[in-house]
């Protein structure tokens, strides 16, 4: 019951973080939304910035992409959030819209005695091969051939990973589906998974704070969140067999071949792409909106906080080592819109003045 009572804590603090830092003035209007933990960091100084320029708030609820998918089905939120990409099946059956907002990278961070920020190097083969329990000391014979002259410890590996339903998850995964057949057979890829070993934290946040409390551990997070938690992570080796850093240039090298434009749905997927400079584990993360809305007024607001985003948040991004999309790809992402509508079929982006 404790350990119920406390999670119950937790998750009612990540939702109050926004809502504290986002408060506005009574005649203002506060959007809802919820879902990826993916996007927390940047959603967060999005929001803070756009109530101090609007008045306007947001009250984001970080929960993972599974409960985002959740909400906006049922209708509690004027927006989940997901940095798993829905079908164009599952859209339409739900009588969703979807649209990125930012694209990220994940990495594996890691504590263990000794070992600074960079210094440990991993392929996709050994980090299935961790997930999968058959690598189980930091100083397996594997690991200690990928990175000569690095003392790595006669201790055992700790393996964290998500216990809740999370598109961070999703990209890790499918990530791992494409490196690793046995992967691909006994796990697969899915916002939630069997894992076959570890323990499960709820949310980045969960993950990165039980690497940090737990010697010999590793975890899958966003990067921000090593970055912010200074937790040392991993240099990986990508698709091309390059040992890359995760920096904005290679989050945007991964989506160089990207054709956003011509995709349904922005159905895109970032992880193991092609490139010398590519990290192996990229990805996009999007916004689920009804086509056809209850309340317009809502939407437009909605609408409004994401286009402000896109014409004046891109720094902020970068900040946090987000990528930003350029406006080719935003024009059509805002084009997209068109779809959203109100029950008498007009248009919610193009119903108002205030709409472009």
């Amino acid at each position: 019951m404790k350990m119920v009572n406390s999670a119950r804590a937790l998750l009612s603090s990540t939702a109050l973080l926004l809502c504290v830092c986002t408060a506005t003035p009574a005649l203002a209007v506060d959007i809802t939304g919820a879902g990826a933990t993916f996007p927390y960091p940047i959603y967060s100084k999005w929001a803070e910035a756009y109530r101090a320029k609007t008045g306007n708030g947001l009250n984001y609820q970080s929960l993972g992409s599974g409960a985002g998918i959740k909400q906006i089905e049922a209708k509690t939120v004027d927006f989940g959030a997901s940095d798993m990409p829905l079908t164009m099946d599952v859209l339409e059956k739900n009588g969703l819209q979807q649209f990125p907002t930012v694209m990220g990278g994940e990495v594996l961070a890691f504590n263990v005695a000794g070992i600074k920020k960079g210094e440990l190097k991993l392929n996709g083969q050994l980090i299935a091969a961790i997930y999968l329990g058959k690598i189980t000391k930091w100083n397996d014979p594997a690991l200690v051939k990928l990175n000569p002259g690095l003392k790595l410890p006669d201790s055992r590996i700790t393996v964290i990973h998500r216990s809740d339903g999370s598109g961070t998850t999703f990209i890790f995964t499918n990530y791992l589906s494409k490196i690793s057949p046995e992967w691909k057979t006994k796990v697969g890829n899915s916002v939630s998974v069997s894992w076959p070993v570890g323990v499960g934290g709820k949310g980045n946040a969960g993950v990165a704070s039980y690497v940090q409390q737990v010697p010999g551990a590793i975890g899958y997070v966003e990067y921000a969140y090593a970055l912010n938690n200074k937790i040392p992570y991993a240099l990986l080796y990508n698709h091309d067999g390059k040992l890359v850093k995760p920096t904005s240039e290679s989050f945007q090298a991964a989506a160089a071949g990207a054709d956003w434009k011509k995709t349904p749905g922005f159905r895109v997927i970032l992880t193991d792409e092609p490139g010398a400079n590519s990290w192996p584990i990229t990805g996009a993360t999007f916004i689920l909106m009804h086509k056809v809305q209850d309340n317009p007024a809502r939407a437009l607001q909605v609408l409004k906080f994401f286009a402000w985003d896109y014409a004046n948040g891109g720094k902020m991004a970068e900040q946090l080592v987000y990528v930003p999309f350029p406006p080719s790809v935003v024009k059509t992402i805002e084009d997209s819109w068109s779809t959203i509508k109100a029950k008498d079929g007009t248009p919610v982006w193009k119903s108002s003045a205030d709409g472009k």
